[in-house]
Order: C-alpha cells, then sequence, then structure tokens
C-alpha cells in the first residue's frame, strides 16, 4: 500500500516558501508518496504541483463543499463542509505531516498530528521548541530535501 504524507502551510506564502513546497512535494511523488494537502492555494497549491510533475498522486481536503475551489493540480477532491474541522483530517492522514512555513491553521495541524502520534517535520515554521517531552516535537529541518529524508527516517527506512 502506498504511504500518505500530509503536507501543510499557509493558503498564501512568499515565493522562496512556494518553491520549498513544490520540491517538498516533488521528492515525496518521486519516492512513491501521496500528496495530502488542505487543497487550496500557496503551500498546499505548490506541493501538489511538485507531486503532480513528479507523476504523483495528490489528495486536496477541502474546508467547503465547493469542487471546483481545489487548486489545479489536486487529482481527489474531498469535499468536507467542516471549515478550519478539517484540519484534524489532514494532520492524522498522513503516515507523517510536513510544515512548511503556515500560520495559525498550519499551527493547529502541527498541534493536532503531535497530539495523534503524526511525526511532524518543520521547514522554516513552528518550532514547538518548549515541547514537554524531548525528541518528541517538531522535528526542524532546513531543506526539502532534509524533509524528506526526515520522513522515510520517521517511517522506519533509510533516506
Amino acid at each position: 500500500m502506498r504511504e500518505i504524507i500530509s503536507v501543510v502551510g499557509g493558503g498564501s506564502c512568499p515565493p522562496e516558501q512556494y518553491r520549498q513546497a513544490r520540491e517538498v512535494g516533488r521528492l515525496l511523488a518521486a519516492r512513491g508518496y501521496i500528496v495530502l494537502t488542505g487543497g487550496l492555494g500557496g503551500v498546499m497549491e505548490a506541493a501538489c504541483r511538485g507531486a503532480r510533475e513528479a507523476g504523483g498522486l495528490t489528495i486536496g481536503v477541502l474546508p467547503g463543499i465547493v469542487r471546483s475551489a481545489a487548486n489545479p493540480y489536486v487529482d481527489l477532491v474531498l469535499t468536507t463542509g467542516l471549515s478550519d474541522a478539517r484540519n484534524l483530517i489532514i494532520a492524522t492522514s498522513g503516515r507523517a505531516l510536513v510544515a512548511v512555513d503556515g500560520g495559525l491553521g498550519t499551527l493547529s495541524e502541527i498541534a493536532f498530528a503531535l497530539k495523534h502520534g503524526v511525526p511532524v517535520i518543520g521547514l522554516g515554521t513552528w518550532t514547538l521548541s518548549e515541547h514537554p517531552v524531548p525528541g518528541e516535537g517538531v522535528r526542524v529541518v532546513e531543506s526539502p530535501a532534509e524533509a524528506v529524508e526526515a520522513v522515510i527516517l520517521a517511517l522506519g527506512g533509510e533516506p
């Protein structure tokens, strides 16, 4: 069975974060992972775009019920009508979560993932450096390649 990796971040982002998210998506897809996002713009679009460019499969979990709200790089659109509550679905559906940039919505996804034991890799995002259990917080990385290596390691493989 192919593994799903969630990629989260802001609905809008600066060009450098867009580039990083696109590369994360591309590298994940090149390794055979399915990329799941919130399906909208910014980091979500970039990750889906990169995955699609690498021949990967993408899933978008939308906050509303309008399928056409999905970015053009989403292959499978899931409408929820849940607004921000969809963040729990995004955070827990992947075997790991990669956060790139992002605001409070991203923070909620990171928190949900950590609460439910999903490994979180952070690239230029919230670090939660005061996490009460050392080693169980956000794994901070400096590049898209390091992010994908951290995903592979978190899932018990070798990069």
